[in-house]
């Protein structure tokens, strides 16, 4: 089992509120991916859960026991950090056993483990290397074995890619997501990349200054976004929101709508404007247009759209996907 639930949680430094109180249920078995700019305290609440920063109240359970004045090392949990924290004197297999010869499991017992983590992460033919002779997904590969190897009710992912590079950080997105899939483990992670939120979560929890704006399916989040900010967060390229005179024209002191949703016509349409820029992508067009009341947006055309800067486009908002925010910032039924 590995049910985690937060109860008003609150942490403080002083006068500094970085989560003023959380509540969230995780389901066994579920991948939750924090998600938020930097400083929105989506760490802290990881470091929170994980027992490395204290409570200043609230309660965490875990299984339905309460472990928020627990150590770190009892809550049966496992975490993987940004940085890999390898011992780099060791070899991959003891670095991988580490924590179990520390706990005096039998060698046997760890032999097992180390192998069964190693076939896993295909890390067999690297076991007795060094981490110096690894590349960096390797690294990160070895600390996620380290993590397995623990058994844990849940495995915490603190931004694990970010020191990777793009090509690699993708490759390394699938084999966690695989990982997941195998291991049938609960997992958070925390992220401030909102595509990869969208991959890998089955449930996304945005936070915005210490506050979760929402939790939701990452399709939830996209269709359904409660708030300008989730909707201006989540979806790439951004939401276009609007406001001034044209948004007041539908009710709302903001209007949002996706780039996927604006439609280029012959004529008509809700806005006209000027194409400032244009991105061909190859499977997608990106165009930038300055679109008078309306402001700047971002329309999505297919690939092999021929606009240019300067072409005079008529621009149709699918009336179903328009999004209606209010003064405060929260969307309108």
């Amino acid at each position: 089992m590995g049910t985690i639930s937060l109860r008003n949680v609150r942490k403080a430094f002083g006068e500094a509120v970085i989560i003023p109180g959380a509540d969230l249920d995780i389901e066994d078995g579920e991948f939750i991916v924090f998600v938020g700019p930097s400083g929105c305290g989506k760490s802290t609440l990881l470091r929170l859960i994980a027992g490395l920063e204290d409570l200043t109240s609230g309660q965490i359970m875990i299984d339905g026991t309460d472990v928020s004045d627990v150590p770190p090392a009892k809550r049966g949990l496992a975490m993987v950090f940004q940085s890999y924290a390898l011992y780099p004197h060791m070899s991959v297999r003891n670095n991988i056993a580490f924590g179990l010869k520390m706990a005096g499991e039998p060698k046997e017992q760890i032999d097992a483990k180390v192998a069964k983590a190693a076939a896993t992460l295909n890390l067999t033919d690297y076991l007795e290397r060094k981490p110096r002779q690894l590349s960096g997904g390797q690294r990160q590969r070895v600390a996620i074995g380290r993590a397995i190897v623990r058994q844990p009710k849940c495995f915490l992912f603190d931004e694990p890619l970010s020191n990777l590079d793009a090509a690699l950080r993708v490759n390394m997105r699938v084999e966690i997501m695989q990982l997941h899939q195998q291991l049938d483990a609960t997992m958070i992670y925390v992220t401030h990349d909102q595509v990869e939120a969208m991959t890998m979560a089955d449930r996304i929890v945005v936070l915005n200054k210490g506050v979760i704006e929402q939790v939701g399916s990452p399709l939830d989040l996209y269709n359904r976004p409660n708030s300008v900010f989730v909707a201006g967060f989540i979806g790439s390229p951004k939401m276009n929101l609007i406001t001034g005179p044209f948004a007041a024209a539908y009710k709302a002191a903001t209007l949002g709508i996706r780039p996927e949703h604006i439609a280029i016509v012959p004529e008509g349409g809700e806005a006209r404007g000027t194409i400032t820029l244009a991105e061909h992508l190859g499977s997608d067009s990106f165009l930038h247009v300055e679109a008078g009341d309306a402001g700047r947006l971002t329309v999505r055309a297919p690939g092999d759209y021929a606009g240019k800067p300067g072409d005079m486009v008529a621009l149709h908002f699918d009336p179903s996907r328009l999004h209606r925010f209010d003064s405060q910032g929260k969307v309108l039924v």
